[in-house]
């Protein structure tokens, strides 16, 4: 797997700041067993910076969001709320401790969960980015044409998040996200912040995956031995209801 950098930088700005983004992508791309072979950088007034990744798969290892099957359980890998604290961190309106958290949360690769799969056969995988917990949970449902029961007390959130919810520090693209979807999820007596953070748009999330039943709590265990920061079994595959997503 090869990874090349894509930098938008202002050349007024400080090159020392430049120089730190490229050393955290080198870093990460190093961890994730891929090579860094170059790159592109432009002008621009907003700094920005990502990876173009190019990578090779064998046919029969390809994980789809499509094949998730009834009686499957959903597990997740990361806690959700990043969206929502990254707004407050703008703002400064989050301490050091919850700040570091979220950091941390966001560079913590995939990679480490993904390992089980190589150990654990598991039958649908999306990662959770920014369409939130509830839209990419809602693309495994309607590509795999079944619903999906969410469990909200089992699904982890990132400490501050819903005090920041409660305040109205949310970013935009959660009620881009609720507008879209709601139409097809159907929530049952939760309160509006954790209904937020359910919605809430992530940056770096982590896995949603659709096991059989009888792998979950392995899988789940594997995980963890591998490192995944979080591994959490929050809903069950249902046969197609009324509602593509349900929460409870």
């Amino acid at each position: 797997m090869v990874a090349m950098n894509i930098v938008c930088f202002p050349s007024c700005h400080d090159m020392n700041v430049l120089a730190e983004i490229l050393k955290g992508g080198m870093d990460k791309v190093k961890e994730s067993g891929a090579l860094l072979v170059g790159g592109h950088t432009v002008d621009d007034k907003e700094p920005k910076y990502g990876l173009s990744v190019s990578g090779t798969v064998h046919p029969d290892k390809v994980l789809s969001n499509a094949t998730s099957k009834v009686g499957d359980k959903i597990v997740i890998t990361k806690p959700i709320g990043v969206g929502i604290l990254n707004t407050a961190m703008k703002e400064n309106l989050v301490d050091e401790e919850t700040s570091k958290t979220v950091v941390e949360t966001m560079v913590h690769l995939n990679k480490y969960a993904a390992m089980s799969f190589d150990n654990i056969n598991v039958n649908s995988v999306t990662d959770i980015t920014g369409f939130g917990l509830l839209g990419h949970a809602l693309e495994m449902a309607k590509a795999s044409d079944v619903s999906i029961e969410l469990q909200v007390d089992e699904i982890p959130i990132l400490n501050g998040a819903v005090d920041m919810a409660k305040m109205g520090i949310i970013p935009a693209g959660m009620y881009r996200n609720k507008q879209y979807i709601s139409k097809d999820v159907y929530i049952e007596n939760i309160e509006e912040a954790i209904e937020d953070i359910l919605y809430d748009p992530q940056t770096s999330g982590g896995l949603l995956v659709s096991v059989d039943s009888n792998l979950a709590e392995e899988l789940v265990k594997d995980m963890k031995k591998n490192g995944s920061i979080e591994a959490k079994i929050i809903g069950t595959v249902k046969e197609k209801g009324q509602h593509y997503i349900t929460v409870k």
